[in-house]
């Protein structure tokens, strides 16, 4: 099978659900704790075509400065969005799972299923 990579976050429950959905589905995920490893603006830019979303689309709110930031106002672009996300990323909401069939943000968890 393809490689399976999740851009994971230990300390979030559905992000732990996911490594251990597609581990019961016998994959064997490469696992990436963004938090530590940060972003860059040519990956953020590569999953976001590979998704078909725009920046807002994985901008978390709930737990991270986006507020603060401004980055949830009207007229923010994506350029801005992800240039705070490689400054912040906690502003990157999770698990992102790229698998042979795709990348998605897998809220719900059981997203990453469709992508093995």
């Amino acid at each position: 099978m393809s490689e399976v990579t999740v851009f994971h976050s230990p300390a979030c429950t559905t992000s732990r659900k996911v490594v251990a959905l597609l581990e019961a589905a016998g994959v064997k995920p490469k696992v990436v704790e963004y938090l530590k490893a940060g972003w860059t603006r040519p990956q953020l830019e590569s999953l976001l075509r590979q998704m078909g979303v725009s920046a807002r689309d994985i901008l978390r709110v709930r737990g991270a400065p986006a507020e603060e930031l401004g980055l949830t106002a009207p007229g923010v672009t994506d350029d801005q969005i992800i240039a705070a996300m490689v400054a912040d990323p906690r502003l990157v909401n999770r698990p992102i799972v790229v698998g042979p069939r795709g990348a998605a943000l897998c809220r719900p968890q059981e997203r990453a299923l469709e992508l093995i």
